[in-house]
Order: structure tokens, then C-alpha cells, then sequence
């Protein structure tokens, strides 16, 4: 079989290596799902909603940054897992082993979450840059849509990643800002540490936003989607099937792989936050309504770059993270129909993945035709992935947890506390926000 990879293939390891050497390299070899994700969890909508809680609650949601880790670690570990072991995605597993209306109910969620969110990320990426190119808005739209498009039916993703992780690093200006304003020491530890909430509408849709854009539905189907695929691409390039032994080793190398992605997505979540609430929230700028608004916090470290520095962040981020949310509902609706799905075939090798992909992309691009305000519509496709995160998570424990799928790697128990805490946390909270709302 052909793929469009097939030419950068990995050389097979000399059998002179030591073993610490060859251990090394597959631990290396290994990593690459888990950390995308990771990138790609710090998209716009991410960006976007870390910066307006910072500027209008201050330090208080800092401690949210350490309450995820451990939830979006155990979810994104049992996604990948669960591809690994059954060599499906989610949409796949679901199929086989349980009834069609669940399947399509997560689908359909999937799918329309995802869509809502690409035309908020496009919407994000097309402000970025008319911050520096005086363009209409829709023509930055429509350019970036045919763009990315074209890049992956024409690349891979990992072209993509390649080109555009380097945009990402801007990300790391937040941090290097922290050390450039008066942070007021106690009240970081103290909201780190301790947490506050208050039982106010603004509070409640905020955690829900918070939770949405960091455990996100679109991850993870990405992620078992792309254990399979790595796992695949592996075997055509051995010429040979895993086996259990090595299954259960990449298993062990899945979760180092997950743990490092999601402790930099969170670390970079927090330092938003922070940084936004010494430098807007201090200042009395608690709203955020413009992309050139939330560049003002990277003023202190950046000065007159900072608008350079965020716009770099927000596009970077958004062009990893629009393939990854086009590519997820394309790996849904594709095993959910038997279509072929790959991102490392051409169009003719899997024609019916890629027009999910061209469909998705070009909902979001009308989504734009409403001429929603950018971090206003990347905010509330956080809290909308917030509402549908639950029902997909209670799916996705059940599934790792039945042994017809699972065999014998069915979730440990510190897992399986983790990932129903999870469930029940998020649904708790989209309760909240809609009696909030109702009782405002």
C-alpha cells in the first residue's frame, strides 16, 4: 500500500545498538501523540478562555491548572490505550460493541462541537493576522480554510506539526512574563493551593469553559485515532504485527508520552492565567473583547512585540489544532460508515475521510458569515465542549473497562477513579451553569 509517509520512513535499528540506546530510541519514537495533543489542547479557544478568566477572576482560577493534570492525564491515557489494544478508534469501538444510538449520539456530539470549534479557531487565526495585514475578515477566513486544507490532503499532518509547532513556542512569552511584572507571591500560592469559587453564573460558565477547552471531546478521538495510525505505520515499516509484549511496552510509553503533553499544556495554561491577572486583572481591564486586548498582557516582557508575539501564539496554535479537530470528526464519521480513514493516504486513497475533512472546514467557514466577535465565539466553544465532554467520557469508561474490548488491560483502579471523577466533575458543572442561567 502506498502512503504519502512512505519516504520518510525510519531506518531499522543496527543490531549494534546497546539496549539502553535501542530503549532510548523507542521511548523516543514513542513520543509524538500525547505531545501534539497536548500543543494542540493550548489552541485559540484555549488561549482565549485562560485569558479571560486571568483578567476578570485574577488568581483565583489558578488552582484549576493543577485540578485537570491528573483528570485530562488518566482521560487522554485511556483513549490511547484503548486504541492501542483494540487497534480502533473510538468511533470504531464503539461500533462494534455497542448499540447504534450511542454511536451516533457521540458522533453527532463530536462532529457538531468540533465544527463550532473550527469556525471559532479559523475566526481566531484570521484576527491574528489582521492584526498586521488590513484584510476583510472573511478573505483571511476562506485563505486559511483552503490552506489548510490543502496541506493536508496534499502533506500529512505531520507536515504540518513540523512547519507550524515552531509558532507555538511564542506561548512561552506568558512565562517569561511572570518574571517581568509584580506577582503578588501569597495570593498565586494561595489560589494554586487552595481552591475558591464562588456560586455566581460568571464563575460556574467559566470552570465549565476551563474544563471544556482542556479535556476536550475532539481529543480524544485524536488521540486513539493516532496510536492506531503510528501503530500501523509501524508495522507496514517492520513488516510485521505487534505483538502483546510489545503492545504492553508501548502501552508504558503512551503514558509518558500523554503525562509530558499534558503537563506543558497545563503549565502554559497556568502561566496565562497568571500572567493576565498581574497584568490586565491588577490594572482593571477584567474584559477582554479583541485579540489586540489580550496582546496587552505580554506588554511588560514584549513591549511593542507583544502584539507579534500573541499573534505567532494564536496562529501557530490554531493551525495545529484545526487539522486535529477536522481530522478527529473525519476518524469518527469514517469508522462509524466503514470509510477508509488515514491521514497518511492521498485523496484517491481515502476520498470519503477527506471530504469529511472539507465539510467540516467549510461549516466552520460559514459559522464566520455570522460575524461573531473572535474571543467571544472561542470562549463559548469552550463551554460547549464543556456540555458535551460528559456524556462522551461515560462512553469512553465503559468502554475501557469491558474486557471484551479491553482483555485483560482494562483500567487500574487509580485510573478508573480518575476518569469517572472526571465524568462526574464536568457533568456537575454543566448542571450548574444551566440552573445558574435559569436562576440569574
Amino acid at each position: 500500500m502506498t502512503t504519502k509517509n512512505v519516504a520518510s520512513s525510519k531506518k531499522k535499528q543496527s543490531t549494534s545498538e546497546t539496549s539502553d540506546d535501542s530503549l532510548y530510541k523507542r521511548v523516543a519514537k514513542s513520543l509524538g501523540p500525547g505531545l501534539i495533543t497536548g500543543a494542540s489542547d493550548d489552541d485559540p479557544a484555549g488561549i482565549a478562555t485562560y485569558s479571560m478568566a486571568g483578567a476578570s477572576l485574577g488568581y483565583a482560577p489558578l488552582w484549576l491548572s493543577l485540578l485537570t493534570l491528573p483528570m485530562m492525564s488518566a482521560v487522554q491515557f485511556t483513549c490511547a490505550k484503548i486504541g492501542l489494544v483494540s487497534r480502533k478508534g473510538l468511533a470504531g469501538v464503539l461500533k462494534d460493541h455497542y448499540p447504534r444510538p450511542f454511536l451516533y449520539a457521540a458522533v453527532f456530539l463530536l462532529f457538531f462541537a468540533n465544527t463550532l470549534n473550527v469556525g471559532a479557531d479559523i475566526s481566531a487565526v484570521a484576527a491574528a493576522i489582521n492584526m498586521f495585514v488590513p484584510i476583510p475578515s472573511l478573505v483571511s477566513v476562506v485563505c486559511v480554510s483552503i490552506f489548510l486544507v490543502a496541506l493536508q490532503i496534499a502533506g500529512s499532518y505531520h507536515l504540518i506539526a513540523r512547519i507550524f509547532k515552531w509558532l507555538t513556542l511564542a506561548l512561552f512569552a506568558y512565562i517569561a512574563t511572570a518574571f517581568f511584572v509584580k506577582v503578588d507571591i501569597n495570593a498565586v500560592l494561595t489560589h494554586t493551593f487552595i481552591p475558591t469559587f464562588k456560586l455566581s453564573n460568571e464563575w460556574i460558565t467559566t470552570v465549565v469553559a476551563i474544563l471544556g477547552t482542556t479535556i476536550s471531546p475532539y481529543l480524544f478521538f485524536w488521540q486513539s485515532n493516532q496510536e492506531v495510525e503510528e501503530l500501523k505505520e509501524e508495522e507496514t515499516e517492520n513488516g510485521k504485527r505487534t505483538t502483546k509484549v510489545e503492545t504492553e511496552q508501548k502501552i508504558k510509553f503512551a503514558a509518558i508520552d500523554v503525562d509530558l503533553g499534558m503537563l506543558f499544556s497545563n503549565a502554559v495554561m497556568f502561566f496565562i492565567i497568571l500572567t493576565c491577572a498581574a497584568t490586565l486583572h491588577a490594572n482593571g481591564q477584567t474584559q477582554i473583547n479583541s485579540a489586540t486586548d489580550a496582546a496587552k498582557a505580554l506588554e511588560p516582557f514584549a513591549g511593542p512585540w507583544s502584539k507579534l508575539l500573541f499573534a505567532c501564539g494564536l496562529i501557530g496554535t490554531g493551525l495545529l489544532a484545526i487539522p486535529v479537530l477536522t481530522g478527529s470528526a473525519a476518524y469518527a464519521l469514517s469508522e462509524t460508515f466503514g470509510w477508509k480513514s488515514s491521514l497518511n493516504e492521498n485523496f484517491g486513497g481515502a476520498k470519503q475521510f477527506y471530504i469529511c475533512i472539507i465539510v467540516s472546514t467549510l461549516l466552520g467557514v460559514l459559522f464566520n458569515l455570522f460575524n461573531v466577535n473572535a474571543m467571544t465565539a472561542l470562549f463559548w466553544s469552550a463551554v460547549i465542549n464543556g456540555v458535551v465532554a460528559p456524556p462522551v467520557l461515560a462512553l469512553i469508561m465503559l468502554m475501557a473497562n469491558n474486557k471484551d474490548i479491553m482483555g485483560a488491560k482494562t483500567n487500574g483502579w487509580l485510573t478508573n477513579t480518575l476518569g469517572w471523577a472526571t465524568t462526574a466533575a464536568m457533568g456537575i458543572a454543566a448542571i450548574a451553569m444551566f440552573a445558574s442561567m435559569v436562576l440569574k
